[in-house]
């Protein structure tokens, strides 16, 4: 697991067998920081690579699915069954909001 501020190079992404990108949803869209990473990592090559997305938001939560189809369409990554997982922050520490994110977890984990 890695945040975004070490990751300084494509280099610095290449070499795991997946990967899963998440950001909260601000102002209905990413966080700039998280876009110019979105840039980079294009140029990582990920190709074919599983991946995912996630996010946490209060009112509208597009960031996720943002991110989810970036990965799909254009890095052309294999993207989780479960699609983007995204939660309410009210939600994110509570027994229902745990088993959503272990879920998620479990499914990409069975995929790679």
């Amino acid at each position: 697991m890695k945040k975004i501020s070490e990751i300084k190079t494509e280099k610095d992404l290449q070499g795991f067998d997946g990967y899963l990108f998440g950001c909260p949803t601000y102002h209905k869209d990413m966080t700039e920081n998280f876009k110019t990473f979105l840039f980079l990592a294009q140029k990582a090559k990920l190709e074919g690579k599983l991946g995912g997305a996630f996010g946490p938001h209060t009112h509208s939560g597009e960031a996720p699915k943002i991110i989810f189809d970036t990965m799909e369409f254009v890095y052309q990554m294999k993207m989780t069954n479960l699609g983007a997982l995204i939660l309410k922050e009210r939600e994110v520490e509570t027994t229902e909001g745990l088993r959503a994110c272990q879920a998620y977890g479990r499914d990409f984990g069975k995929r790679l």
